[in-house]
């Protein structure tokens, strides 16, 4: 029997998993104000319809990529969302810029997609996908002032 396309999962995953498929409330997951500071390169603030106030760093958002490619890149590694990636082990390392966006531009009323300086673009980051990093605030989670 072909197990093919079926992901096995651990019981702390699935309770993990689980935890996160609760809905969340409409005004939960409806930004009332979104600002973002590509200019300055500071990051993303959102002020939620029930009052909440979340902020992420433009390298946290990188980092926190939700595009498919970042996702199984993540889960290969052992990183967490947000989690930067190691540093590469070289004789001489190469130096590599914050992650700043070039863009940012709105899909439609549930997400904010950014174009990044290094290229990648493919990642949708929705509103309930936003919300709940904020919640499930990460240690590597450094919010600018």
């Amino acid at each position: 029997m072909s197990h093919e396309g079926i992901r096995m999962i651990s019981r702390e995953e699935s309770e993990r998993t689980a935890a996160t498929d609760q809905p969340l409330p409409p005004a939960a997951i409806s930004p009332a104000k979104v600002k973002v500071d590509i200019t300055n390169g500071t990051g993303m603030e959102i002020t939620w319809k029930d009052g909440h106030h979340s902020r992420w760093t433009f390298p946290y958002l990188r980092d926190a990529c939700p595009c498919a490619t970042c996702h199984e890149e993540r889960e290969k590694t052992g990183r967490a969302l947000g989690e930067p990636r190691p540093a590469p082990k070289a004789l001489f390392p190469i130096y590599t810029p914050p992650a700043k966006p070039l863009s940012a531009e709105p899909i439609g009323r549930y997400a904010i997609k950014f174009k990044w300086a290094d290229g990648h673009e493919s990642g949708i980051y929705s509103w309930d996908f936003l919300r709940r990093l904020d919640q499930n605030a990460l240690p590597f989670k450094v919010a600018a002032k």
